[in-house]
């Protein structure tokens, strides 16, 4: 069962030992992640030098369960943009934030300006 959805932020703290990232640790094998905020977290790790196998292999062991942004993915999340738009929210986070909603669980992220963000049943832990 799904324990919660992972932001990159969230992603990129744990896998690079920053403050936060071990409060998702108890999440591995459980958290589910957007393929949008997937290709973030991947964009900065290459970014960063890894390269692509060893990125595969340090996200393979967290055992995301990788949503696609679909067609009701993308309406979704472009539902969330009127009540986040204010607050500087792309299309990362509002599809972090849509999937959270669809499952009923909380949206992990380090994001200290998601704390602004207010929608109906979403719940948001803030990992810092």
């Amino acid at each position: 069962m799904t324990s919660a959805v992972l932001d990159a932020s969230a992603v990129l703290a744990l896998v690079r030992d920053e403050p936060g990232g071990d409060k998702v640790i108890e999440h591995v094998g459980r958290a589910a992640i957007s393929a949008v905020n997937l290709h973030e977290v991947v964009k900065e790790l290459l970014i960063s030098g890894l390269e692509e196998p060893m990125i595969r292999e340090l996200l393979g062991e967290l055992r995301l369960d990788v949503r696609p942004h679909d067609l009701e993915a993308a309406y979704a999340a472009a539902a969330l943009h009127k009540q986040t738009k204010e607050f500087g929210r792309g299309l990362g986070d509002r599809s972090c934030l849509a999937l959270a909603l669809s499952l009923g669980v909380p949206a992990f992220t380090t994001d200290s300006e998601w704390r602004k963000v207010k929608v109906k049943g979403l719940k948001i832990e803030h990992l810092r």
